[in-house]
């Protein structure tokens, strides 16, 4: 498995030439959609914190999330009770400083825009707390995104780690609703859970340059949008070069420096392997 996956990594720079036409448009779907979540909780991770050292009163604070708004992101706090109003607005550049940061602790009326996110994000909230498909484990967190593209709206749901060191891919589901806010279709989209200490050195104390999970055929063939939101939220902190996701017929690279996916098949890499090294892909 290490040395595959070490082939994997030292011949990234060729895979762009094999790389299949008909998952192109697959690419980039996956790849607007994971950068999309990734974005609501980056502005989550930092509006919170920025947010809660403001905030003088925290008892009224009903919940929280986060939506991009052009260039930038928004993360806003909403209060308790049956008519709950904005009460704080963090608005974020695309660095995502803090320093650069602006702050709004004014309350305020929802936009339609939050007014449908709000609405998406509490009936996702109960379902969540009655329905065992939820799985929560110790030492993580459930985490809601709604997302609102055109006619969609979903609402995609990670496992966060609360244990610094540790990056967990899986356990993750999406909801979708129509335009009347009904629940048409609730699914996992990873069928198990990979929890990964990024603190371990590699051989000889080494850095880790890369890591990687495989997907069952329950789960699908690609890596998924929350995969890749959880690389970029992740990527800084565990110093790794490339991700590979193993599907059943397809290899999906993530370049965790250049924030690129590539989808190339089994079939091509065993061309590549082949006229480059003996090892066997990981399976």
């Amino acid at each position: 498995m290490k040395k595959g996956l070490s082939f994997l990594l030292c011949f990234i720079s060729t895979f762009s030439i094999y790389s299949q036409p008909d998952t192109g448009k697959e690419e980039q779907r996956l790849l607007a959609e994971g950068k999309r979540l990734y974005r609501s909780e980056m502005a989550s991770w930092y509006g919170a914190d920025i947010f809660m050292a403001q905030a003088q009163d925290q008892g009224f604070i009903g919940g929280y999330f986060s939506y991009p708004d052009g260039d930038s992101t928004r993360c806003i706090f909403y209060s308790k009770g049956s008519t709950p109003r904005v009460i704080g607005t963090i608005v974020f550049d695309s660095t995502f400083r803090t320093t650069s940061a602006t702050s709004d602790l004014l309350p305020r009326e929802f936009t339609p825009l939050e007014k449908d996110l709000y609405t998406l994000r509490t009936l996702s909230g109960a379902i969540v707390n009655n329905d065992t498909l939820f799985k929560a484990y110790e030492n993580t967190q459930l985490n809601l995104i709604p997302v609102i593209d055109g006619t969609e709206r979903n609402v995609y749901i990670l496992t966060g780690s609360q244990q610094t060191g540790f990056v967990i891919f899986g356990n993750d589901y999406l909801l979708r609703f129509d335009e009347t806010d009904h629940l048409t279709e609730k699914k996992k989209l990873h069928h198990d859970m990979f929890i990964t200490d990024y603190r371990k050195k590699g051989q000889k104390g080494a850095e880790q340059v890369g890591s990687m999970h495989t997907h069952l055929p329950e789960t699908g063939e690609f890596i998924t949008a929350t995969d890749i939101c959880t690389l970029m939220l992740y990527e800084r902190f565990t110093k790794w070069k490339q991700y590979v996701v193993a599907g059943p017929a397809y290899l999906s690279i993530w370049d965790c420096e250049k924030d690129h996916l590539l989808i190339i098949s089994r079939e091509a890499m065993e061309k590549i392997r082949k006229d480059q090294n003996p090892l066997p892909l990981p399976r």
